[in-house]
């Protein structure tokens, strides 16, 4: 079983970077093969609205990307890790998702399929630093596409309110704990 973890923040050994590494973590411990992609080590370039991909499935533009995609259709499951900014997903996890379109469009427009009956799930980390109502509703509403997209069932969610300082989740009383326990839960059979 292979994990994908992709690390949306661009603040390296943040909240978002340490909940993400328990949750692989706990995927690993229940056996699971994970890897992790740090969206801002990388060169992603935002949706151009080509429409390329919808010859052919592929998206036009040549960057890192290319080497995502394989990623995104290999793994059994995939979390995505991302700071809440304004209300949204960072730009750095957006650029990444935006750049689906392509899978997008091999699933809707081309009819390409993935037929071989595997279950794939998905999961949302999201931290925020304010305590608002309405926080993570954008955010979860992006990845429940973005799974879809990528023919990936969304197995749940860690949404973590009122973190905002670098290394503040160490002093919640279960966030780490709760990621480790979401790596192990999304690689039980």
């Amino acid at each position: 079983m292979k994990v994908l973890g992709i690390m949306g923040s661009p603040r390296k050994g943040g909240n978002t970077d340490l909940l993400l590494d328990e949750a692989l973590k706990g995927a690993k411990s229940g056996g699971a093969e994970v890897e992790k992609v740090v969206v801002c080590d990388l060169n992603i370039a935002p949706c151009r609205e080509y429409y390329g991909c919808l010859r052919d499935g592929r998206c036009v533009i040549k960057d890192d990307m290319e080497g995502i995609y394989p990623k995104l259709l290999e793994a059994d499951i995939v979390i995505l890790a991302s700071p809440i900014f304004f209300y949204g997903l960072s730009s750095q996890a957006k650029a990444l998702i935006d750049r689906c379109q392509a899978l997008w469009a091999r699933k809707y427009i081309l009819k390409q399929v993935d037929r071989s009956g595997r279950k794939r799930k998905g999961a949302l980390i999201a931290v925020g630093a304010t305590r608002g109502k309405r926080l993570f509703e954008g955010p979860v509403l992006t990845a429940k596409y973005f799974f879809q997209a990528i023919d990936v069932e969304a197995g749940g969610d860690l949404l973590v309110r009122g973190i905002d300082k670098k290394g503040e989740v160490k002093e919640h009383p279960t966030a780490l704990g709760d990621a480790s326990e979401l790596g192990k839960r999304l690689v039980q059979v």
